[in-house]
């Protein structure tokens, strides 16, 4: 090695040994990093899911570029234990984890609920309930050993048991997990139903499960942070299947009372049953101010509470002209979609859908819709965070193309393509996107009317509405939100979008190891939903929240998870 004077270190072959015993994709990777041919994202990203573990992915990212290490110590001061917490979020129905829809009910479970993998601020997923895993060279086995000593808050012990527990309810299509999408890699098409391929999850021993995939999966590791996939107890189901009543979990904190639309309160564990660092904090309280944003402000700038699940953009000036306040920002894979249902008129007709999408102008629309704070969209759902990127050609606005395209769907001036999109009261930034869109469909003589809906009543159609607005939020890997939203017969495949061929490129996508044969694999499967028109992709938002200064420990995380086991109040 170097003495960290030369920008690229030389790694020894003694060096790449080691990283072979990991895996033995590992020394190419930490080559093309070495030579400049891998970005240092990426190979964080990938050689942690290959098992490597994220203090040693640093540690070993930062010999190579020889700076020593890759962030910056931090001084901070000593945290202070005690207090108690109130943070402003919608508190909604949490009963059953498997079936989660909302970001929301996963930040109120997973203080009681573990995942087995977490993604951490920095967007690279670290092992949790699990303490480590094993890949094969072809990704279709995955070995997986749970972190030992754990024990649910009703005293019993972690164990495997609760993993495979988890795994074949969530693969039961009785069960209507959005996460039979998450890991298809573990299913099997029979007719026009999807299950579990059999064997796909073996217990090995108490603290030990290998999963046997039936194709290659790179995001296993990713999706199992997701969070519909928190780990439920093994007798979750015998014991009323109901979370609010019967609150086991292996998380750091205790569930003491619980109101959909009203609150969410916990005190934390005891230290000595809690299987993590102590929790500074000695209670937490979720409170619901509604679906008005202001009032959330409002609670927060009066000390009602002391911090905010989001920020949404129009209030950010208020907290940067707050000195008691903090901001927090992040760029993200969170985004919005006007999406047409394929399998509903007029939407069944590929004309008609490209005749709207010719005419969006995606740079003004991130820019009267969402004040600019963001990255002008592509109609594909793969944002340029995602390490798979491919850079397409840039959409034009055409109202010549889309007028034609119309008149060929027989639609013309006598005869106007006359739609309605469905989208929830807030936040603003969805709405006031649709009334854009409306706006810039009208010069091709397309009518579109916004139906604005309270939140309960659009999540309750959200899948069935012909032409719908829905928020994505945030996944670390591209080829994740396309397995769950575009692959055919997944339960969130709103749009009811079929094509093999876009499935079989995704699971080719999911089955490569290297980023850049990754990327040309993604640039395929972009051009296939692009082209196909299924989605109008406006943008993808930079995403905010904000806090009181005596907050300490807090860091906003891409998909706005909410964890509070660093977190301590001065």
């Amino acid at each position: 090695m170097s003495n960290g004077k030369n920008p690229r270190n030389v790694l020894t072959k003694e060096d790449y040994d080691d990283l072979g015993k990991t895996h033995p994709a590992i020394p190419d990777l930490a080559d093309a990093l070495h030579q400049g041919r891998l970005a240092r994202r990426d190979f964080l990203r990938t050689v942690t899911l290959l098992g490597l573990s994220a203090g040693a992915a640093y540690g070993l990212a930062g010999r190579i570029a020889g700076d020593g290490s890759v962030t910056s110590a931090r001084a901070q001061e000593s945290p202070k234990m005690g207090g108690h917490l109130n943070w402003s979020m919608n508190v909604k129905d949490i009963s059953d984890p498997a079936i989660y829809d909302w970001s929301e009910k996963g930040n109120v479970a997973r203080q009681i609920l573990d995942p087995l993998c977490r993604v951490y601020p920095d967007n690279v997923t670290r092992p949790y309930l699990a303490e480590r895993w094993e890949v094969s060279d072809d990704l279709k086995t995955w070995t997986f050993h749970l972190r030992q000593g754990v024990k649910w808050n009703n005293g019993d012990d972690f164990n495997a048991d609760d993993v495979v527990f988890n795994f074949k309810r969530w693969l039961d299509p009785a069960t209507g997990s959005s996460n039979l999408g998450r890991f298809s890699s573990m299913t099997v098409k029979e007719g026009d139903s999807t299950r579990m391929v059999d064997g796909a999850v073996e217990k090995i021993d108490d603290h030990t499960v290998r999963f046997n995939l039936a194709t290659a999966d790179l995001a296993l590791p990713e999706s199992m942070g997701d969070y519909p996939a928190l780990i439920a107890h093994r007798r979750f189901a015998d014991e009323g299947g109901n979370l609010i009543q019967n609150p086991v979990g292996t998380g750091p904190f205790l569930l003491r009372d619980f109101a959909v639309g009203e609150r969410a309160v916990f005190t934390k564990r005891d230290p000595a049953e809690y299987w993590g660092d102590e929790i500074f904090l000695d209670g937490l309280t979720i409170v619901d101010h509604g679906d008005d944003h202001s009032a959330w402000l409002s609670a927060l700038v009066s000390g009602q509470v002391q911090g905010l699940y989001r920020l949404i953009n129009d209030l950010v000036p208020v907290v940067r002209g707050a000195p008691h306040l903090k901001l927090y920002e992040t760029v993200t894979g969170q985004t919005g979609v006007a999406r047409m249902k394929v399998t509903a008129a007029p939407f069944d007709n590929p004309l008609v859908r490209r005749a709207i999408q010719a005419c969006i102008d995606h740079e003004k629309l991130l820019a009267f819709a969402y004040q600019g704070l963001g990255v002008p969209g592509e109609d594909h759902h793969v944002s340029p965070v995602h390490p798979e990127y491919y850079a397409l050609p840039k959409l034009t606005q055409d109202y010549e193309l889309a007028r034609r395209l119309l008149a060929e769907a027989g639609y013309t001036d006598d005869n106007p393509l006359d739609v309605t999109i469905d989208c929830v009261t807030q936040p603003s930034w969805e709405p006031n996107t649709c009334q854009v869109i409306a706006e810039m469909v009208k010069p091709a003589g397309i009518i579109m009317n916004v139906n604005i809906m309270p939140g309960g009543t659009y999540w309750d159609r959200w899948t069935t509405a012909p032409l719908g607005f829905t928020s994505w939020t945030h996944r670390p890997l591209g080829v994740q939100v396309l397995n769950l939203a575009y692959r055919t017969g997944v339960p969130w495949n709103e749009s009811s979008y079929s094509n093999p061929d876009f499935d079989a490129t995704l699971d080719r996508a999911l089955g490569l190891l290297d980023p850049d044969q990754r990327r040309e694999v993604m640039g395929e499967l972009e051009r296939i939903l692009q082209g196909d028109a299924v989605i109008i992709q406006p943008y993808w938002r930079s995403v905010f929240t904000a806090s009181h200064q005596n907050v300490h420990g807090f860091e906003i995380q891409p998909a706005e998870e909410l964890y509070f086991t660093k977190v301590w109040m001065a």
